[in-house]
């Protein structure tokens, strides 16, 4: 099982890292904006919900092996629900109010767009994390 959990905490470290620094900013680069924009939103469910399976497996399969790691990767499985179940609708919600031009969503927009971003960059890193625990062992 250990094998699997490094393959797990390798695949959401490198799906994410490559997600977030290569793909999107790519379609934003690449893609109008008219376009760039729906279409990311229609990734965004599927990017969020990958994660978070993705961290559920490797929690499985720490279990075994690494008990506190498993509740880790349970933890950043749970976040990637929070991402794509409250903040990806509140930010879909906001930046439309913000399109149609509601001023006052823009703070509102803004930290909710943070808080997303804050939450990948925990997940990020504590794929990381475990990962070296695994691999060091």
């Amino acid at each position: 099982m250990e094998i699997v959990a490094g393959l797990l905490l390798a695949l959401a470290l490198g799906g994410m890292a490559f997600f977030s620094f290569v793909f999107s900013p790519l379609v934003f680069v690449k893609l109008p904006m008219e376009t760039a924009g729906p279409f990311i939103r229609q990734v965004f469910p599927w990017y969020f919900l990958t994660i978070a399976a993705v961290f559920a497996l490797a929690a499985l399969a720490l279990v075994p092996d690494y008990p506190g790691l498993a509740a880790l990767a349970a933890g950043m499985a749970v976040l990637g629900g929070i991402n794509r179940q409250v903040l990806m609708p509140r930010i879909n919600r906001l930046r439309d109010r913000m399109l149609a031009g509601d001023e006052a969503a823009g703070p509102a927009f803004d930290k909710a767009h943070r808080a997303s971003v804050g939450i990948n960059l925990v997940q990020l890193s504590a794929a990381a994390v475990a990962l070296a625990v695994v691999l060091s062992s």
